[in-house]
């Protein structure tokens, strides 16, 4: 186990409810609010006019920005920062799922730098202020919601990255399992995978003796594996969704990470496909997850044994490390393939046109990945096997 210092001091407030929270959290860090969001979900199942109800009858003076998309734009987030010089906004509330938090954190950095806030997504400096965030959480997945980090697709340059520094922590999140009942099928699937992926990029270190964070893993994959189907058989199950939404914190809020050097080469190459293709960010690691796996496993194929054994009961002479390892990879595509998710690039439509594009941007400052060193020719290598 490395050294490691964990700080994360995210007020989550989970259950029925908990919207009744806001004005009290809202009135610790802020007085005017920009009520930030993506299209017409939350207006389809009430949360909107809830919130605004909220926040009227207590007072509180609010606008509005929506419009945020999966893989968020750049460009709304310009359209944010001026929005809330304009108006003397000091506090902003995401209210959706991971790409809206994301596109908050974006405009809250960017509000108090004098700069282009794509500089710090372009890996020229770390955000030295923010305007304090919070959410209302309606998609589990990406763990924005209590995380240091924000991805921000750049729509002018088709480029998606990432900037984290403690400071983009929200101050609180309203975590309701109710919010996300209306999710369709596929997007609660999508939002599943990035869940477990985020698992699986701090499961494959090479660091010896983590074994606490292993045990925390597992158990957290495979309460996923369990409670996944349940909610695709039946949407209102308010447990199997609580399940999830607490899974989908605490995969990505660093707990799990410390001790231990994560990998995230395969999000790094996801996010050079769903910059240029637009797809679904879960979409995209069901496919690419698998192909990592193939390239790499070799490097510590006694951690894709364990992984096997422990994730998947695989349970095979274990004598044969090679096909204990590659039968985890099997079942790890056979169960995203379950619950609807694509494992392939043929899946959806995508050839080998673009590999070397999408290669050549995912290392632009370097190689990518920690459990092995990724360089052009490796993720071209990876990009192939997923065809």
């Amino acid at each position: 186990m490395v050294n490691f210092n964990f700080y994360n001091p995210a007020r989550i407030i989970f259950g029925k409810d908990t919207e009744k929270e806001l004005p009290v959290q809202i009135q610790k860090f802020g007085s005017k609010v920009l009520l930030h969001y993506g299209g017409g979900s939350i207006k389809k199942i009430g949360l909107y006019d809830k919130i605004v109800k909220i926040l009227k009858d207590a007072g509180i003076p609010f606008v509005e920005l929506g419009g945020v998309q999966p893989n968020p734009r750049l460009s709304l987030v310009y359209e944010g920062i001026q929005l809330c010089k304009k108006e003397n906004v000091d506090f902003i509330l995401a209210v959706g799922g991971g790409s809206t938090i994301d596109s908050a954190k974006a405009i809250a950095i960017g509000v108090p730098y004098d700069g282009d806030v794509w500089d710090f997504y372009d890996n020229k400096g770390e955000p030295k202020e923010i305007l304090p965030v919070a959410s209302v959480l309606t998609i589990p997945a990406a763990g924005s919601e209590s995380s240091d980090g924000s991805v921000i697709t750049n729509d002018t340059l088709n480029l998606k990255h990432s900037v984290g520094c403690e400071l983009m922590i929200p101050k609180f999140t309203i975590m309701n399992p109710e919010n996300t009942f209306s999710l369709p099928p596929y997007q609660t699937a999508c939002g599943a995978t990035d869940i477990m992926a985020h698992l699986m990029e701090r499961y494959f270190t090479t660091v010896p003796n983590v074994d606490v964070s292993d045990r925390l893993i597992e158990a957290t994959f495979r309460s996923m594996l369990y409670n996944v189907p349940k909610v695709l058989r039946n949407p209102n199950d308010y447990d199997a969704r609580a399940e999830i939404m607490w899974a989908g914190t605490v995969a990505h809020n660093n707990l799990y990470q410390m001790g231990r050097i994560p990998d995230w080469g395969s999000h790094n190459i996801e996010h050079e496909l769903s910059a240029i293709y637009d797809i679904a960010h879960g979409a995209g690691l069901a496919i690419v997850f698998p192909a990592w796996m193939k390239y790499v496993y070799k490097t510590d194929i006694k951690r894709f044994v364990q992984y096997a054994v422990r994730m998947f009961d695989v349970d095979l002479a274990f004598a044969d490390d090679e096909e204990i390892a590659l039968e985890g990879i099997r079942r790890l595509e056979a169960f995203s393939k379950s619950i609807g998710m694509p494992t392939r690039l043929a899946d959806i439509g995508i050839g080998d046109d673009r590999i070397d594009e999408m290669a050549k941007k995912a290392v632009m400052y370097g190689p990518i990945g920690k459990f092995k060193p990724l360089y052009e020719e490796d993720v071209a290598a990876i990009l192939r096997l997923a065809l």
